[in-house]
């Protein structure tokens, strides 16, 4: 899984047409029209203010501990060849509704495909990586060309592609690819959905897709269908009195990876209700410790899920004998997403997940309540054979 300060100046409309690249300090002439926020419940990185003419997409948390935000026009040809820009007041101009892209990152396909926009992505690094039917028939079309490594952009061939926005991901905006894509006059965004908090946060990015669009109302719908599924799964699963306990993660060397208890992962355990072993944990990124500690905790766990990347319980045994130990191995209780995939491998979790977490609740639910969703068959977790 993936900031543009050389952009567009728009002079006169001629120019625009040549995408004109020149700085005569023009000041800007947007009118204050109408200024309204987009609604945004749950996301903290990104926010839209809509004008009549003109719309400011504002990317507030691109990465962790980002030490900018970045703000981008969205206009349409018609008015932006009316509108002058000064260039240290936007990050970039983007006109709209965008007709080709390039995304960076599974996690952007499941927008366009929801938007019903699939059709305008013409590249992606390691397409080998997507796992959607739909997308994939586009690539195996020759329709989206493949651009290498995501940290390592074919930028001969992007500029060839000449797309009318790139959507980057990065952890730190210090891609020399993105960059250099920049420099070219082609617009850059980096999308920071990964960065949120909470699983509702994530999905709540589809807003940014359908503001690039011209499809704000579309999104707001798509996202209010999710946000509402997911309550009501959340809302279901408050109606139990037994909670299972679970552990989450496996040893990367010698040190135990899992969630802590302000994670996404975590947060989707506790609106299973489930009693999450380290749900009371805190801080960035994955808990480490030791095997030692995670065994006198979690050996009578009930459940065992997301055991990192391991397909098999033969797997899990043969990196390492004590995990046999565990109840929820003996007792066949381990679940996962990594046997959940596309035809060239890519794990549809890191696709879809994001996009969907009313399906990943469910999933969720399904495994330690079984009783509540008698008729659902998991979308994305699998028992580990």
């Amino acid at each position: 899984m993936l900031q543009n300060k050389a952009f567009l100046l728009l002079l006169a409309p001629f120019l625009f047409l040549l995408n004109c690249k020149e700085d005569k300090g023009i000041s800007v002439q947007l009118p204050p029209l109408d200024n309204i926020d987009n609604s945004i419940a749950y996301a903290e990185g990104f926010n839209i203010k809509n004008y009549k003419n003109y719309k400011i997409l504002k990317i507030n948390n691109p990465w962790p501990n980002a030490e900018k935000a970045y703000k981008y026009v969205l206009i349409s040809k018609e008015n932006a060849a009316k509108t002058s820009f000064m260039k240290d007041e936007y990050d970039g101009i983007i006109i709209t509704p965008v007709k080709k892209v390039v995304v960076t990152s599974t996690t952007h396909i499941p927008a366009l495909e929801l938007l019903n926009e699939d059709e305008s992505l013409i590249g992606f690094p390691g397409a080998d990586y997507i796992s959607s039917k739909k997308t994939r028939q586009h690539i195996d079309n020759g329709n989206v060309r493949e651009l290498g490594k995501n940290e390592g952009i074919n930028t001969e061939v992007l500029l060839e592609l000449n797309p009318d926005v790139v959507i980057g991901f990065g952890v730190d905006g210090t891609s020399k690819s993105l960059k250099t894509i920049e420099k070219s006059g082609i617009p850059v965004i980096y999308n920071g959905d990964w960065v949120e908090k909470t699983p509702l946060a994530k999905a709540e990015w589809i807003k940014f897709f359908g503001v690039l669009y011209n499809k704000q109302k579309e999104a707001d719908s798509i996202f209010k269908t999710i946000e509402t599924n997911y309550k009501a799964a959340q809302k279901l699963a408050q109606t139990v009195n037994k909670r299972p306990t679970v552990i989450s993660g496996a040893m990367h060397k010698d040190v135990w990876y899992l969630p802590n208890g302000t994670s996404t992962e975590a947060q989707f355990l506790k609106d299973a209700n489930v009693n999450y072993l380290y749900a009371d944990t805190k801080g960035k990124g994955s808990l480490s410790l030791s095997f030692e500690s995670v065994f006198e905790k979690a050996k009578t766990a009930d459940l065992w899920l997301s055991p990192s990347y391991y397909t098999t319980k033969e797997a899990l045994k043969k990196a390492n004998q004590h995990y046999t130990q565990f109840d929820a191995f003996k007792n066949n209780k381990i679940f996962t997403f990594s046997n959940t995939t596309g035809k060239t491998g890519g794990v549809l979790y890191y696709e879809l997940g994001l996009a969907r977490p009313d399906l990943v609740l469910k999933d969720i639910i399904k495994i330690c309540h079984p009783e509540l969703l008698k008729d659902y068959q998991p979308f994305f977790f699998k028992t580990l054979m």
